[in-house]
């Protein structure tokens, strides 16, 4: 790809990840998630009432190739926070079981009753690559 084309689908997830504090790529929704890593992470992400957005890496083999040369991650489950990358399933349940996941988020300092949803990110060209949904 020269320098003069554009990717929209990394563009798409690069903007998503920046736009939002802290955001899953997962196999599946948080409803229903796909594989039994996704639903570790989403399990500990809710059981510490954190905030994230999500996004299902299935509709699209694209997601996942571009979120890879991305993260430089190869595997799914992949959580971001303040756009670094946190881990895969191994990662968050050593770094949730320790209780530093909580700490990486921010948890402790935060009100829980001012904590809000992040709004789903929309396009303004029409072209929606990733999906995001709120836990």
């Amino acid at each position: 790809m020269s320098e003069n084309q554009t990717n929209p689908i990394r563009e798409a997830i690069s903007e998503a990840i920046s736009e939002h504090e802290t955001i899953l790529f997962m196999k599946g929704t948080p409803e229903a998630p796909a594989c039994g890593f996704s639903a570790r992470t989403v399990a500990m992400l809710q059981s510490l009432q954190a905030p994230f957005a999500a996004v299902d890496i299935l509709p699209d083999p694209r997601i996942r190739q571009e979120l890879s040369a991305i993260s430089n991650w190869p595997t799914i489950p992949q959580l971001f926070h303040k756009g670094e990358l946190i881990g895969g399933c191994d990662i968050v349940t050593e770094m949730y079981e320790s209780g530093e996941l909580a700490e990486a988020l921010e948890l402790e300092a935060r009100d829980a009753e001012a904590i809000e949803p992040e709004p789903i990110v929309t396009h303004s060209n029409g072209f929606t690559p990733i999906q995001n949904r709120l836990s």
